[in-house]
């Protein structure tokens, strides 16, 4: 495929010397076109032709005027110019000439070599100025497409630019936030939290009823310093409510699946109260053996109360974190799922410290254990055995930090290698229809909302199957 001719646009009010100049040209490829006034010049200018070769004494207008217009107009201005002089030859004219806008300047009569080669790195120059400006643009447009807010952030925490999605979470403008430092704008914006670490963890924030992510990555170079960084923001509200409504959806779930439970668990007291109400009518003149009848019924009673209350602070949520007994999350969750553990004979071997204590919500703490003893009696052989621990323990970060840690291990069915890397994943489940896959995901969103970990270990291997669950909880909350 041929390429079209480079066009060149001589403007010399003498014949004689466009001929010589547009000769030179032609031989070496060119298109030449003429013109021999300054407004010629100027009208012709608008075909954007890729040079103009422009003499300095024109019959109307001075070179230098007609250099000036054209880097002038917007339509015109990245047109590369050579100025041409036989009559304005010091220094000062030059000067004057570069001022103007021109980007070369000759002497005339101009050596044909010098003339073409310098019309010639001008065309590169045009070529890479324009392959700049598209890219520029490409990258702009790009930047501005991005739906997370993006700024540009100098070594100094100086924003040196930011994209469209940043003006929009802000509610600024670009010179609201531009020039402006980074820790300013999130204290301003963020309800005066600290600015992110440079390649640390992200942020999450709440600012009303929105949510957001902040972060900030460093921009790698071959130096050691990083040459700034890149400060992104991106609203996780639609997110958030979504996973709390199926926070929400889950554990009424869950209380469906132990209504069954509840109900039998509480048949049998009534209907051992039953019992001994008709028994004690016939033992009325029998004080001793009355009184025996109303202290058993007594603790019958008793019974359905603690049995109503397991079930009602289930789903109960305290507004703020609170101090927690792990022990008796835990023992409230076996009482829950007492039932499934004792159609599928299995031991429960706990071990822990009833004096351990940490801060966070209840409920969600409850949730958490309740699918993970589930799944552990679900998993679990008839005649198992299922161990749950508790102990002190401390996170790494840093400095250390006294933690709870809880591991619940069973001797079941385990999980599949290709399967325990997803064991997380939202509505990834192995149950087919009998599981909703939102489970550990929930239980693991949980547990990382009180600044804790989740650590699974599991074999599927004859002889050595089963599954060891760890959570590790900061004693005080970090929310």
């Amino acid at each position: 495929m041929t390429t079209a001719p480079i066009t060149v646009l001589v403007v010399d009010d003498r014949e004689a010397n466009r001929y010589t100049t547009a000769h030179a040209l032609t031989r070496s490829g060119f298109k030449v076109v003429e013109a021999s006034t300054g407004k010629e010049a100027l009208d012709l200018s608008r075909n954007l032709p890729a040079v103009i070769v422009l003499d300095v004494k024109l019959p109307d207008i001075l070179g230098y005027e007609v250099c000036r217009r054209i880097k002038a107009n917007a339509q015109t201005r990245h047109i590369p110019v050579l100025q041409l002089s036989s009559a304005f030859l010091n220094n000062e004219s030059k000067l004057f000439a570069l001022e103007s806008g021109a980007d070369a300047y000759l002497i005339q009569p101009a050596d044909p070599v010098v003339l073409v080669a310098t019309v010639k790195s001008l065309v590169r120059l045009h070529e890479a100025e324009s392959n700049a400006q598209l890219a520029a643009r490409q990258w702009q447009a790009t930047f501005d497409a991005l739906s997370e807010g993006v700024a540009i952030v100098d070594p100094s925490g100086i924003i040196l630019r930011c994209n469209r999605a940043m003006t929009a979470l802000l509610t600024k403008t670009y010179g609201e936030i531009e020039n402006q430092h980074l820790s300013a704008i999130v204290q301003e914006c963020f309800g005066g939290i600290a600015a992110p670490a440079i390649d640390g963890p992200s942020i999450e924030v709440k600012t009303g009823s929105r949510f957001f992510r902040l972060s900030l990555d460093p921009i790698a170079t071959h130096k050691e310093e990083p040459a700034g960084s890149i400060f992104i923001v991106g609203e996780t509200t639609k997110q958030k409510l979504a996973e709390e409504a199926l926070l929400i959806s889950e554990r009424l779930a869950a209380t469906g699946r132990i209504s069954h439970t509840i109900a039998h668990e509480i048949n049998n007291p009534l209907e051992a109260i039953t019992n001994l109400l008709y028994l004690l009518k016939g033992s009325l003149n029998q004080p001793e053996t009355a009184r025996q009848f109303v202290d058993t019924a007594s603790n019958e009673l008793e019974r359905v109360a603690r049995i109503t209350k397991q079930i009602l602070s289930f789903n109960r949520e305290s507004s703020r974190p609170v101090d927690i007994r792990i022990s008796d999350i835990i023992e409230d969750v076996l009482a829950l799922n007492n039932r499934a553990i004792v159609e599928r004979r299995l031991r429960v071997e706990k071990n822990w410290k009833a004096s351990l204590l940490m801060q966070g919500f209840p409920a969600q703490l409850r949730q958490v254990f309740s699918n993970l003893v589930r799944n552990a009696i679900e998993a679990s052989f008839p005649d198992g055995e299922i161990h749950i621990r508790t102990s002190d323990a401390t996170i790494r970060r840093r400095q250390q930090e006294p933690a709870v840690r809880v591991t619940i291990a069973d001797h079941g069915l385990g999980i599949p290698p290709e399967n325990l890397s997803r064991i997380f994943e939202a509505f990834f489940t192995t149950k087919d229809l009998k599981g909703s896959g939102v489970g550990l995901w929930i239980s693991s969103t949980i547990v990382h909302e009180h600044g804790g970990r989740i650590r699974v270990r599991s074999s599927n291997r004859p002889g050595q199957s089963g599954t060891c669950l760890s959570i590790l909880i900061p004693s005080g909350w970090h929310g």
